[in-house]
Parts: structure tokens; sequence; C-alpha cells
């Protein structure tokens, strides 16, 4: 099965405060995480109707989804369970909240009447940051001079789309300075990017 890369709803994170690491973040903004992607294989097949008869929190319509639908309240988080034991766990705001929910996802299957469902391949597959860069960019300037890495059509999409190289990640940036980073599976790989482009953003700044 595909991995499903549901979405958070984007909010503005990071404003720069005294205590931040600038040996780390030299810009002083840390992008704030607001989605974290991750899989875990439970290493057995799975019956998912029972599944969905004996969880108070899990739907399952297999005409519309070939997974259960599993949602938890602490960490927040929504799973897909899958007939072939792989579950992929969205919605966590951190790498430690992704892990947490995966092994209560894998707890509650296994007490359904699964005992041979075990946590193994904990991976996290994707993150979603956002921040704010707190200055307007003149994004027909950074289309113009990085071509190769950015696309804007701003009757179809209002902001740019870069594909940063090193990491590889996808980074959406808007005029308002707002950025919307993701494709990451290492949080530092999102601190990597986005300190590259702060300093590339500078140079588009509105006056």
């Amino acid at each position: 099965q595909a991995i499903v890369h549901v979405s958070a709803p984007f909010v503005a994170g990071s404003v720069p405060a005294p205590d931040v690491d600038r040996t780390r973040h030299p810009s002083g903004i840390v992008p704030t995480l607001q989605n974290v992607v991750a899989t875990v294989n439970l290493g057995c097949p799975l019956d998912l109707k029972r599944i969905t008869m004996r969880a108070r929190n899990a739907e399952y319509n297999p005409k519309r989804f070939t997974a259960v639908i599993m949602r938890l309240l602490d960490p927040k988080t929504t799973a897909l369970i899958f007939a072939s034991g792989k579950i992929v766990v969205t919605g966590a705001k951190s790498e430690e909240a992704a892990r947490l929910a995966a092994r209560k996802y894998a707890r509650i299957v296994q007490k359904i009447d699964f005992p041979a469902a075990r946590f193994a391949d904990f991976r996290v597959q994707n993150m979603v940051a956002s921040c704010d860069v707190r200055f307007a960019i003149r994004l027909a300037g950074l289309a113009a001079q990085h071509g190769h890495f950015s696309s804007y059509e701003p009757e179809l999409f209002p902001g740019l789309i870069y594909r940063h190289q090193n990491p590889k990640m996808v980074l959406l940036i808007f005029v308002s300075g707002k950025v919307v980073l993701t494709g990451a599976k290492d949080r530092q790989d999102i601190y990597t990017a986005f300190e590259n482009m702060y300093t590339v953003l500078k140079r588009f700044r509105k006056e």
C-alpha cells in the first residue's frame, strides 16, 4: 500500500525567542513541527472486520478504503491499519509522539486477539513543519533567479514551490513570509534546509 500523507492544518510557528540556540539556528527562527507521518509493521496478517467490531475508536468501509481508520486522543493521531499488518500513523507533532502512538495502536491490535502482532520497523516517513520569516518576499524574483529549483504559478497556487536539493525537501514559500517545509525524515534536515533557504530569502525581501 502507498503511504498516505495527511497534511496538518497550516499553523505559522517559530516566533524567535531569546533562548534559541544560534549555533543551530543562526536565523533565530526554529520551524515548528506540524505533522509527523510514520509507519510500523506488526508482522502478521490482520482481520480488519474483527478489529472494527472490537475497537471503539475504529471505522472500516472497504468499498471506500482498504484500511481501518483508528484514532487516539493522546497523542492526538490517526492510524491507517492494513490487513498486511502495516500501520501508518499521522498527525503527531513530534517523532516521540509518533512512536508512542504507534506503540499504542500496536497494543490495541494485540489485545483484540492478535497475540503474534509485534512492534517492528518503526520509521518516520515524512515531516511537515512551518515558520514565518517575518518579512514579505518577492516570489517572482526568486522564481526567475532559481528557476531550476522552483515553480511559481500564482494563478494556480499562491505559493512558490521550491525543491531543495541537499537535504532533499520541498518548501512552499508565500509572499507573506510564511514557509512550509515537507518531505523530511529527520528534524535536523528541516533546520538545515530552512537555514539554507533563509539566506536566499533575505535577498528577495520586499522593501
